[in-house]
């Protein structure tokens, strides 16, 4: 979460910053409140501290999702995340386990994305 909100992070190339941010901001608001972590509460007191611009206004009622969208080159990447969070009441060990997995939201994405990965190879 530092990395999406920090100025030297991913902050300039998001181009849906105040969405993206408030996005996380509410999820992890929800979170602290759920489980009064401290170390939780002090990660959102510190992300709320970051210059993030205010959203221009609330949500429609009808948004499913919040896109992650990415300046990457003279391209914009769009993506939409899942957050699974894993374990069971008498597992404590696997109760703070949570993975946030990113799929490409339109069809550039899904191709720069595939493209990226056969460099890889």
């Amino acid at each position: 979460m530092r990395l999406s909100f920090h100025p030297r992070g991913l902050a300039p190339r998001t181009v849906n910053l105040a969405e993206w941010c408030g996005h996380l901001l509410e999820r992890l608001h929800r979170q602290c409140e759920s489980t009064a972590d401290p170390q939780l509460i002090k990660l959102y007191d510190e992300l709320k501290s970051y210059p993030i611009p205010a959203r221009s206004g609330p949500l429609a009622a009808d948004t499913v999702a919040i896109p992650f969208k990415m300046r990457f080159g003279d391209e914009i990447l769009s993506f939409i995340s899942t957050t699974m969070i894993f374990g069971t009441p008498v597992d404590i060990t696997l109760s703070e386990l949570a993975l946030e997995t990113f799929f490409p939201a339109d069809d550039l994405t899904a191709a720069r994305m595939r493209a990226i990965a056969a460099n890889l190879k």
